[in-house]
């Protein structure tokens, strides 16, 4: 039994809204961390470690198409009507093309045409009951990651300057059909917030210029955003790497919540100084190098610095990991986690 209660959906929607903090910081760990990953003798210790702690954001996975490779009753419910290239069961997901340089070129239109309808019955992976927390619809792979899926990432980086419209075609289709899911996850399941995944940056930059983002990339998520927000639903967005030059223009356009302010791809210190009064940061604790290789200790400091950085009274902080926490974790270091993360977020609350 936890000694700690989750937050309720008001606390959390205070703390997104930075409308002043009801209590402690929202802290949000059992969805990145993947206890499957720690072999068996361990797995029971982690999901000990997880009964201990509450999450305050309770995550809602959108049923997405597959690529390829749907069947059954839904055998429609899918990307790509046609047969899946050799070379995607040889090569890795980012030079694996489903849709060739011809097919992008010359005929767009007609596999966006064949795109699979939101009105899939199955709208979400697991049916969870509303238990007054928080609830955040998710998917992964919204616009970038969806384009080089289809395309391979050369493939994808080079239709911004070769196939401009039919990019445009393809995000309109794309967005067109989160909206609709957005509309159904606010009847159906009873959201308080969507999260869109979308991973634009590498270790040292975004993957495009802030000129690409602004014509590709900027108009759809206004557009989606907008939605959510007409919908009373608040929008947050997740993105590795470095993507500092595109963070003015996601407040512009009236994002939420971002996630995670990597470290080490950029100056959090700097991010949070710059635009912690204009969004809230879901951030995420570092694990390239903190957990995987630092100590308990490191662990504990991680913590503290990152409520130095980021608390305000008013709330915009979020306490999250900064992507899946799996095996390479040493178990001493997961329970400095979660303890110094409630212990500090207490000790802030009293503040």
């Amino acid at each position: 039994m936890t000694k700690y209660a989750a937050l309720s959906r008001t606390e959390v929607t205070a703390a997104v809204e930075r409308t002043g903090l009801r209590s402690r910081v929202p802290v949000n760990y059992h969805f990145w961390l993947h206890p499957e990953t720690f072999g068996e003798e361990s797995e029971t210790q982690v999901r000990d470690i997880l009964e201990n702690y509450p999450d305050d954001v309770q995550m809602v996975e959108f049923a997405m198409p597959d690529e390829y490779s749907a069947s059954g009753e839904y055998a429609e419910y899918k990307w790509i009507y046609k047969t899946p290239p050799v070379s995607s069961f040889t090569l890795g997901l980012d030079n694996t093309v489903l849709i060739s340089d011809s097919e992008m070129s010359e005929s767009a239109g007609e596999f966006i045409r064949r795109f699979p309808s939101p009105e899939y019955k199955n709208l979400t992976k697991y049916n969870l009951p509303d238990d007054g927390r928080y609830r955040l619809g998710k998917w992964w792979r919204t616009l970038f990651e969806r384009h080089w899926t289809f395309r391979g990432m050369e493939g994808a980086l080079t239709d911004y300057y070769d196939n401009p419209a039919q990019v445009h075609m393809l995000f309109e289709a794309l967005t067109s059909f989160y909206m609709r899911l957005m509309e159904r996850g606010k009847t159906e399941m009873s959201l308080d917030g969507i999260m869109m995944g979308d991973d634009l940056g590498t270790q040292t930059g975004p993957f495009f210029s802030e000129r690409i983002f602004t014509e590709f990339f900027k108009p759809y998520y206004k557009l989606m955003i907008d939605k959510a927000h007409s919908l009373g639903l608040h929008c947050w967005i997740h993105s590795c790497g470095c993507i500092k030059p595109f963070i003015r223009h996601l407040i512009d356009i009236g994002l939420d919540v971002l996630h995670p302010i990597q470290k080490y791809t950029m100056d959090e210190r700097e991010i949070a100084k710059e635009y912690g009064k204009d969004i809230t940061f879901w951030s995420g604790f570092d694990v390239q190098r903190i957990i995987p290789f630092g100590s308990p200790e490191d662990v504990r400091g991680e913590i503290k610095a990152m409520f130095e950085c980021y608390w305000r009274p008013e709330g915009g902080f979020i306490l999250s990991a900064g992507n899946g926490i799996n095996g390479d974790c040493p178990l001493d270091s997961l329970r400095a986690l979660f303890m110094q993360s409630f212990e500090t977020a207490m000790e802030y609350a009293a503040k």
